[in-house]
């Protein structure tokens, strides 16, 4: 019976670890198939040494201990093997945090209390609690396991006792080997807890609960000496327990121990409280001062906003039609497709097909026919699970719907007269006017994704065409090579027999696996934290995803937490190829952090220099932390201690409707030209901030996206005594227009929905747009189209089918062609309106030159160069010269 206990646990035993084994080999097979294998073997190796040597260690003190007892008793054996094993499983899983210390760099700010490097809490602290909590959970399984030993060797008199009940005796009796050998493990516990008072100091700048966010008055005045008192009582008392353990029996001993913890616990628990309440409270700004102003600095360094820029915006409504026509790349550019409705009609329009998919729109810049567009774009991905149940056999979902195909891509500003999106890119195969996609197949996309085994002797189906369809063989270098030993070991890891069995597989063949580019990213490197919104990117013809990794600490002091961190930094930016997988880690910021990840991992990261200029165009910065950095800059805007104390100058996010509802207002993307500016139009992340409790707009961030100043955050201030219209304001305009209200209202009354988008808030020169698009989607077939723009301005408002139209009713602008929608130039104007456009270019060029903007200026020309040259067409005269001026420009 015995044997066959064994036999079964052994068999048990072997099947979990051939498992474990079986994950482990495939994983190290995709490490290297990625160029990442010294990634793994960095990973597994920090790993098992730490399992080995906590266990090791743990079990070589556990054993020491026991023998201690005397009489070892075997029955315990077993309990230490396995609480060893499990000590060790649960050191490896610290192997971050190891490497880290032994890795740490330098933050070049010091902590105002100790004047240590801010690299010290973050790198070497954790590590020093992390030994703290293992001694401790160490002594006292050893303690609990000395105290069991000794209580089993002698259970019968301590349990039972002699006839009388002398419980004395039996105290006597009890060895005096024991009673040292549990006063020397309870020393050792005292001295645990002396060093953990010392480190106890350190917390106190990751105080919460007071006034701000650290440690104030009362924690470093009274609080913090207390600590050393506690650190002393505690070392004093192990010295007693030690003294205790080696034969000095007399009963003052536990008697001081006594008095020293409970007086020392009683003084350190009020003396706080009474200085905090009776010397605090009363003069709390004027103590409290320094403390602020530690919180304030150091939450700004730790968010990245110590270098803000920070202007004033005199904001005046003078803007005139010239002034508007001046700003063409920023008014062509102003979104007015919403994301939601956007996707939800691409999903109506562009799918094609039942298993297409698009799970996300993004909003990008690209250059088409010369000019900056600001665009929405969706990947067309693969969804095997919206296949019909009988089409879901293994072959199917694995071997031949292996990948999406394509993007779907529109200005965020043009809509067809159904009030649908015009294309950049549409329809299978890809009709782009962006540029010739060579690979638009997407083997790694977002959403979950199966396995995928390609060059096989089945077709991959690649896209349909009428009524057929069009197959292909997958010529890339994405996956791992299905040997023999692959072949029996993916079955293993993917319990999937068909793997093995198979007569489609070839020696070429490969399998695909962590499809997800969120959780392919992570498990390269998952340590870093990534964004929820990573983005498709079209570049040199080929399909590209970027995911904006970062990394995060809890351990800034006097930095205000956000969540579970209080430091931030967007060091990496991670490429995935979506037809070969490929995954690149380009780092674009010098943080202390990534500089310690570089160390540990030499072969995982590259310079930003190194990354192709087709993908380094299109570098965001994320919406995440800027999100973050927007809610944080709220309340710490305010650099003044007093100012920050009576939060006299708060600021928060302004709410904006939509569909019906109340909802915070998210950060949006403009290409716009910066006031004041050298620069020309830039694509840039914006959120508008309102004072707290009220709906006017008190300021503006923007966070600049292209280079070289990508990453610069600048804030345009409001006068404070001047009205600034906010989003809410705006919104209870439009419900106060009978107009506009009447109409919306009938809308929604004739079997339709009406949705409200996002309104955004436009700087141009010094006056602000105000721009909401209305959708109308019909209760029968859910397709939303573009019916109606807002546009308020100063105190006008009105509401028309088109941008343009409605800027032409406020600034009394002669209706236009768009100078780049698609298919439209200057050859499509009459000749009256190419007269009328060449004086409004004319006028816009001298603004530029006047402004000393010679890139405007060279645009503006450019685009006057091309209406003479079709005026001269017209006249039957020669064409001018590409780019020439005109006569005395």
């Amino acid at each position: 019976m015995r044997l066959e206990r064994w036999f079964l646990g052994g068999l048990i035993l072997l099947l979990i670890s051939s498992g474990q084994m079986a994950y482990l080999i495939t994983e190290w097979r995709w490490f290297s198939s990625l160029g990442y294998s010294s990634v793994f073997w960095t990973i597994l190796a920090a790993r098992s040494a730490l399992f080995l040597l906590a266990t090791m260690a743990f079990g070589a003190v556990t054993l020491a201990n026991l023998r201690l007892v005397g009489e070892r008793p075997r029955q315990l054996a077993w309990i230490v093997v396995l609480i060893s094993v499990l000590f060790g499983l649960a050191a490896q899983a610290g192997w971050e945090r190891v490497l880290l210390a032994l890795n740490a760099q330098p933050f070049g700010a010091t902590d105002p209390l100790f004047g240590n490097d801010v690299g010290f809490f973050v790198f070497t602290l954790p590590l020093l609690w992390s030994l703290w909590y293992a001694v401790f959970a160490a002594v006292m399984v050893n303690l609990a396991l000395a105290a069991g030993a000794y209580l089993y060797l002698h259970a019968d008199r301590l349990i039972f006792g002699p006839e009388g009940g002398d419980y004395l005796e039996i105290a006597r009796s009890i060895p005096k080997r024991a009673i040292g050998h549990i006063g020397a493990l309870l020393g050792v516990l005292a001295l645990l807890f002396s060093a953990r008072y010392l480190l106890d100091r350190y917390e106190l700048l990751f105080t919460g609960g007071g006034v701000v966010y650290g440690a104030g008055y009362a924690d470093v005045y009274a609080r913090l000496p207390f600590l050393y008192v506690f650190a002393a009582v505690a070392a004093i008392s192990a010295l007693l327990l030690f003294a205790y353990a080696a034969g000095r029996r007399s009963p003052k001993i536990p008697l001081a121990i006594a008095v020293l913890v409970v007086g020392a616990g009683a003084a350190g628990t009020i003396y706080p409280v009474v200085i905090q309440q009776y010397s605090v409270a009363p003069n709390e700004l004027t103590l409290e001062r320094p403390f602020i102003a530690h919180n304030i600095n150091y939450t700004r360094l730790a968010y990245g906003l110590d270098d803000v820029v920070v202007k004033d915006f005199p904001v005046d409504y003078n803007l005139t039609g010239a002034d508007v026509r001046r700003n063409a790349e920023t008014v062509d550019n102003i979104r007015i497709w919403d994301w939601r409705p956007l996707l939800t009609t691409y999903k109506q329009l562009q799918e094609i097909r039942l298993y297409y998919e698009f799970l996300d729109a993004d909003v990008d810049r690209y250059v088409v026919d010369g000019r900056k567009r600001q665009v929405m774009l969706s990947a067309r991905e693969i969804s095997t699970d919206r296949l019909p149940e009988q089409a879901k056999t293994w072959q199917n979902v694995h071997l031949f719907y292996t990948h999406g195909y394509g993007v779907a891509m529109s200005p965020v500003n043009a809509a067809t007269e159904e009030g649908l999106p015009e294309y950049f890119i549409k329809n299978i195969p890809p009709e782009s006017e962006v540029g010739d996609i060579h690979r638009p197949e997407i083997y790694y996309g977002e959403g979950r994704k199966d396995y995928a085994i390609v060059k096989t002797q089945v077709l991959e189906f690649d896209y349909p065409m009428g009524d057929q369809n069009v197959y292909t063989t997958y010529a890339g270098t994405g996956g791992v090579v299905l040997d023999p030993v692959m072949k029996l070991l993916m079955a293993y890891r993917h319990m999937s027999p068909k793997i093995l069995l198979s007569k489609e597989l070839t020696g070429e063949s490969r399998i695909m696996i962590h499809r997800d580019i969120l959780e392919r990213a992570q498990t390269v490197a998952p340590f870093l934290a990534y964004d929820r919104d990573p983005y498709v990117v079209l570049a040199d013809g080929r399909l590209f995803w970027i995911i904006d990794a970062y990394t995060l600490s809890g351990r800034y002091p006097y930095s205000e937490p956000s969540g579970r961190f209080n430091y931030i930094r967007n060091p990496v930016k991670v490429v995935i190829d979506a037809y070969n997988g490929t995954v690149s880690y380009y780092v674009i910021e010098d943080d202390p952090l990534i500089r310690a990840y570089e160390a540990i991992f030499p072969d995982l990261f590259q310079p930003i220099g190194s990354m192709p200029e087709g993908l380094l165009a299109h570098m965001r910065y994320p919406v995440d932390l800027f999100r973050i950095q927007a809610g944080i800059y709220q309340n710490y805007h305010m650099t003044d201690p007093q100012i920050f104390y009576n939060k006299e100058d708060a600021w928060e996010t302004p709410m904006e409707i939509y569909q019906g509802r109340s909802q915070p207002m998210e950060p949006y993307y403009v290409i716009m030209k910066i006031p004041e500016s050298e620069v020309a139009e830039e694509f840039m992340l914006i959120q508008p901030f309102t004072p707290r409790t009220r709906n006017n707009m008190i300021a503006w961030m923007s966070a600049k996206c292209d280079q070289p100043n990508y990453g610069q955050i600048l804030v345009y201030r409001f006068p404070k005594d001047q009205l600034v219209y906010g989003p809410m304001q705006i919104e209870a305009r439009i419900d106060q227009s009978t107009e506009i209200s009447e109409q919306l209202t009938l809308w929604d009354q004739m079997g339709s929905t009406v949705i409200r988008g996002n309104l955004l808030v436009i700087p141009i020169d010094s006056s602000l747009l105000y721009v909401e698009p209305i959708y109308l989607r019909a209760d029968v077939g859910e397709l939303p189209e573009l019916r109606r723009v807002v546009v308020a301005y100063g105190n006008r408002l009105v509401m028309e089918e088109t941008l343009e139209l409605a800027l032409g009713k406020i600034f009394d602008l002669a209706p236009a062609a768009p100078r780049a929608g698609p298919g439209m130039g200057a050859g499509a104007l009459t000749a009256e309106e190419l007269i009328g456009e060449a004086g409004s270019l004319y006028r816009s060029a001298q603004a530029e030159l006047r402004a000393g903007n010679w890139s405007g200026y060279g645009q503006e020309i450019d685009r006057l160069g091309e209406v003479l040259r079709a005026l001269e067409e017209r006249a039957g005269a020669e064409p001018a010269l590409r780019g020439s001026p005109p006569p005395g420009a």
